[in-house]
């Protein structure tokens, strides 16, 4: 059976759980909730699995918080003997626009902190990462306001259709491949 490491990042606790920079957190929560998974707190974060069609997808929420996410990923990499190729990184993105989904194989960290510690732990900017664009309509000098705010009220009407297709993703990355997957849902 093949295995793969779906991680979303996020920070750990109530006054984050809704917050912009949480997407990674919202997206499996959401994907569990469909799904009826349980989350259950193991070593470094919260843990599920999910099992489609012969391959099993293990659903890793860090206890790390964003800045040292790699090191959760790295340990469950190893413990779940899980290839680089199937690791599947969810996270905010300030230059995408909101609700907006990029699939990609590699890439900068582009001053992400949770994905600056993931490329610094796997040693490599060759894994794939899930953006979530979340905008950029913050004033100067408030960008850690704006990604650790809630959601507008026009953000949440819109949020449910793209939490479905987030999870559409992640079911076509697994089951299709990481190039198919991004002919199929980048810039939709």
């Amino acid at each position: 059976m093949k295995k793969f490491l779906i991680v979303g990042l996020g920070n750990v606790g109530e006054k984050y759980q809704n917050t912009r920079h949480n997407i990674g957190f919202k997206v499996l929560d959401f994907f569990a909730n469909k799904e009826d998974l349980i989350f259950e707190t193991q070593k470094l974060g919260d843990i599920a699995t999910y099992k489609l069609k012969g391959r099993t997808f293990i659903f890793l929420k860090p206890s790390t918080y964003m800045n040292l996410s790699g090191k959760a990923i790295l340990y469950w990499l190893t413990k779940e003997k899980i290839p680089l190729e199937n690791l599947l990184v969810i996270t905010d993105d300030l230059n995408l626009p909101f609700g907006s989904i990029r699939l990609k194989t590699k890439g900068s960290d582009g001053g992400h902190n949770g994905l600056k510690d993931t490329q610094d732990k796997l040693n490599t900017t060759k894994y794939n990462r899930f953006r979530f664009g979340i905008s950029d309509t913050f004033s100067k000098g408030r960008q850690v306001d704006y990604v650790l705010g809630e959601w507008t009220e026009e953000e949440n009407i819109t949020l449910t259709e793209r939490l479905d297709k987030s999870v559409e993703l992640i079911k076509s990355f697994v089951l299709s491949g990481v190039n198919n997957t991004m002919n199929t849902f980048n810039g939709k």
